[in-house]
């Protein structure tokens, strides 16, 4: 039921004086000697020209018996209706519905949307993102995600960083789908050593026949990666939520586990949130292993505790090969040091990967090898 509904005709503040001044035989002249206003004031007011004040709406209620509330209520009402007569607002009502559908200001920010100068240009550009032919139809991701949330998420806009994650992959070029992960994640693994060799990461992946792609989160959706099937080569995108290398081998491995272990379907990752959804814990195993070895990891932590010294812990990580910041990850992660211990070893990555992190220049050959190159 449409509970807004306006009258048909609605009755200006000057008609209203009129009839006021017929019943008592006034004119406009005794009207502003009563209120002690000019008479071309009264004039103004009741011609519509000039808008009923507070202090005008309590002289006039003085004058004639009433409320002042009554005069304020009626201008309001007649220049409302005015104001409908003059100014279509079915273009705000539009883009009010896009806006409630898509965090459009950030992706016009990120520049996955190009254009608000028209309403009808945007909703077509929306339409075209989401690979829907109307605003009435539902955006269909290319797989059916579970999610491993502990925040409630916006919808919305993990949507539209799903969608954009799709179009960025099937933009980008990779070999045949080759799963041979016994030797893949051997190399894989063998670029943990050092923050830099992120940067070789995306290369191998695509290599294998895998998109890698970084897309930043959008605020409110509280993911750390994803991983889903796309014309037929799996695909694996990460935010960099937390840029510390724990969190990004974590991040990565664990999405691979998805594939490996041939999850049905896709997964939307919180990397912070407690599960139950028995392919995210295996996925979580899978990944924790990968890194350190369970028996290793025991003997390390059974050798060292209760003091887990940075020389120890950095002993430890050369001679497994990783990154020093990946074993304290795990040690935070167990509860056997605390988050704020040993931080200072949890480097970043971003910068190693910036070629390959959407919103970024994205050279086509690395600037180290056209240094090279330049330098031969």
């Amino acid at each position: 039921m449409d509970t807004n509904v306006s009258p048909v005709r609605v009755v200006s503040p000057g008609r209203i004086i009129r009839r006021e001044l017929e019943a008592r035989g006034w004119t406009q002249k005794d009207l502003a000697e009563i209120i002690k206003r000019p008479e071309k004031t009264i004039s103004q007011i009741m011609s519509g020209h000039k808008q009923i004040t507070p202090e005008t709406a309590l002289e006039l209620g003085a004058a004639f018996g009433t409320s002042a509330e009554l005069w304020l209520n009626l201008e309001a009402n007649y220049r409302l209706r005015q104001a409908e007569k003059e100014h279509n607002t079915t273009g705000i009502e539009r883009k009010s519905r896009l806006y409630g559908m898509l965090p459009i200001a950030e992706m016009l920010k990120r520049g996955w949307l190009h254009t608000s100068e028209s309403i009808e240009a945007l909703e077509r550009e929306v339409c075209a993102f989401l690979g829907i032919a109307s605003l009435g139809e539902q955006p269909r991701p290319a797989a059916s995600f579970r999610q491993s949330q502990g925040q409630k998420p916006e919808v919305e806009a993990e949507v539209a960083w799903i969608r954009r994650v799709e179009h960025l992959a099937l933009a980008q070029r990779v070999e045949a789908f080759n799963p041979d992960w016994e030797n893949a994640l051997q190399d894989l693994l063998a670029l943990s050593g050092a923050p830099e060799h992120a940067a070789q990461v995306p290369p191998l992946l695509m290599g294998l026949g895998v998109h890698l792609l970084v897309v930043p989160h959008l605020p409110h959706t509280y993911l750390d990666g994803t991983a889903f099937a796309l014309a037929g080569h799996p695909v694996i995108a990460l935010t960099l939520r937390h840029d510390r290398i724990d969190n990004f081998w974590f991040s990565l491995l664990h999405e691979l586990a998805h594939i490996v272990a041939g999850h049905e379907g896709g997964y939307l990752d919180n990397l912070e949130a407690e599960t139950r959804v028995p392919e995210e814990t295996e996925a979580n195993r899978m990944a924790r292993d990968w890194l350190i070895a369970p028996q290793a990891f025991q003997s390390f932590v059974e050798a060292t505790r209760p003091y887990f010294s940075k020389a120890k812990v950095c002993a430890f990580a050369e001679r497994l090969g990783r990154h020093p910041g990946i074993v304290v990850g795990r040690l935070q992660h167990d509860q056997h040091i605390s988050y704020g211990n040993l931080r200072a070893l949890q480097v970043s990555v971003r910068d190693h990967l910036l070629p390959w992190i959407d919103g970024e220049a994205i050279p086509t050959v690395p600037r180290r090898v056209v240094a090279h190159l330049g330098n031969s």
